[in-house]
């Protein structure tokens, strides 16, 4: 007598579109959080050449966007550069790759919790600038970030109760923060006293090569986050959508940056720019409006903040899930809710660890501090992913370089060149850092602090591989593919308008 066979088991659901990808691209690269703390402080370290670098910057991004949609349509995964790189480079460097996009991730939800809380700013606006005995200061990351994670867990809920409905609260945050950004930024663009300079494009203008590189790696910075679009690849009706929704967002984004800064450079002076770091776009909004106008870019920023968290937790989990089918990671990242067709186990777990993260933030008391200081380290993790996933594709394709170069191009030259151009800038910053200081201090003018950041994310990669290969024993070391991977049922959402 047969037994019964066991029921299937809950599996991602393929509900998603263009437009999806498109939310949960830009809302992942958080378009006003860049640059509400990215201007003043790319500022600090290039002076008024913001416009060069943003644009520089794009070349390498682009090519490696391209390297990402011509591997999706190759092999569609969750995991992407993950699975894309430990496919064609090795394991090693392709668990390096998953772990340093996820703990970078998971520092970016954390961070952004400090930012989601300046809510407490409305409080201050009200008259309320107490509360049971605490201070309400808006530049306090204590007490931001205590506001920020009560947020963090109604958005944990809404991303596990449906990926879908996340993107269309993604998309509605979206369009309140752009209208109010281009209405501001379009404003100071008229109304600015400083005219605009040919200098400002000009990146030979900048100080020194330690500072070129630094500012590339907060430009590159500005883009992270469009890939996020590929982490729902398994969960859109057509994979390709992941590639268009991603490319036009990346688009997108040039353009609010590239206005943005010229906006900020005519309205304010290098010195405005410096002194109000990671509040400039608040400055800028009290600068050109009254009351209540003046806190719409306010506003405007917590809602791009949400969004970004919110659409950063739904590519982390699903990393995690892919490295889980591995078994490079624990079963618990593979459960998938049976009601909600989400990895809302893993969902959880990442928002409790950047919780836990936002907390010990507290080592370092001033805000602007933190963010410089997450901003760095999350610029090297990301130049590092980036260029081991374009790599990637150069080595997978590389049978193109046979083609002619109409096919050559595109699958082997633009994306090795880019990877290339992104792995050196990192190299040579981390260099810069351990050569400015000569002593170790909790403060992002410390280079032996800021390099130690990354360096400890990428030696506990290196552990975690360890870990997976001779403890889990993993098939993905000694094959480079997963153990159910192509096997995961992905059943198509028929609700889905």
């Amino acid at each position: 007598m047969s037994s019964a066979p066991p029921p299937p088991r809950p599996a991602l659901r393929r509900s998603l579109g263009v437009v999806d990808g498109v939310a949960i691209a830009a809302s992942s690269t958080a378009a006003t959080t860049s640059i509400a703390i990215g201007m003043g402080t790319i500022a600090t370290v290039v002076g008024l050449q913001a416009p060069a670098l943003l644009l520089l910057a794009f070349l390498p991004v682009l090519g490696i966007a391209l390297a990402y949609a011509r591997l999706n349509r190759s092999e569609p995964n969750c995991g992407n550069g993950y699975t894309w790189v430990g496919r064609s480079l090795g394991p090693w460097p392709g668990f390096l790759t998953g772990w340093v996009t996820l703990v970078g991730s998971v520092i970016f939800c954390a961070y952004t919790s400090a930012i989601m809380g300046s809510v407490v700013a409305f409080a201050g606006k009200a008259g309320l600038h107490s509360l049971a005995g605490v201070a309400l200061d808006p530049t306090s990351t204590g007490v931001c970030t205590a506001v920020g994670l009560v947020i963090l867990l109604a958005l944990t809920v809404l991303a596990v109760t449906g990926v879908r409905s996340a993107t269309r609260f993604q998309f509605a945050l979206l369009v309140f923060e752009y209208a109010v950004l281009l209405g501001f930024c379009g404003w100071a663009l008229v109304t600015g006293d400083h005219a605009v300079s040919l200098s400002w494009f000009n990146p030979f203008e900048i100080s020194s090569g330690t500072a070129f590189a630094q500012g590339m790696v907060l430009a590159v910075f500005f883009f992270w986050g469009w890939d996020a679009a590929f982490s729902v690849n398994e969960e859109t009706k057509d994979p390709g959508d992941s590639a268009r929704g991603g490319l036009i967002a990346l688009f997108a984004m040039l353009g609010l940056f590239l206005f943005a800064s010229v906006a900020f450079q005519r309205e304010m002076s290098l010195a405005e720019l410096v002194r109000n770091g990671p509040q400039a776009l608040p400055y800028l909004g009290e600068k050109l409006a009254a009351e209540p106008w003046a806190t719409l870019p306010l506003i405007a920023l917590m809602f791009s903040a949400v969004a970004s968290v919110q659409a950063t937790l739904i590519p982390t989990a699903r990393g995690l899930l892919a490295m889980g089918r591995d078994r490079t990671m624990g079963p618990l990242w593979t459960r998938v809710h049976p009601r909600f067709g989400t990895p809302a186990a893993g969902t959880v777990v990442v928002m409790s660890v950047a919780a836990v993260i936002a907390v010990l933030a507290f080592a370092i008391p001033r805000l602007s501090d933190m963010l410089l200081a997450a901003v760095n380290a999350i610029g090297l993790i990301v130049a590092l992913y980036y260029g081991l996933t374009a790599l990637a594709c150069a080595v997978r394709f590389r049978a193109a370089r046979h083609e002619g170069m109409r096919e050559a191009v595109p699958a082997v030259v633009v994306p090795a060149l880019s990877g290339l151009v992104l792995l050196g800038l990192g190299g040579y910053l981390g260099y810069s850092y351990l050569t400015m200081s000569d002593h170790f201090e909790l403060s992002p003018a410390n280079g032996w602090f800021m390099f130690s950041l990354p360096a400890a994310i990428v030696l506990a990669g290196l552990g975690m591989a360890a870990v997976a290969k001779y403890v889990r024993r993993s098939p993905y070391f000694t094959t480079g593919r997963g153990t159910d991977a192509e096997a995961l049922t992905l059943p198509m959402d028929r609700t889905a308008v």
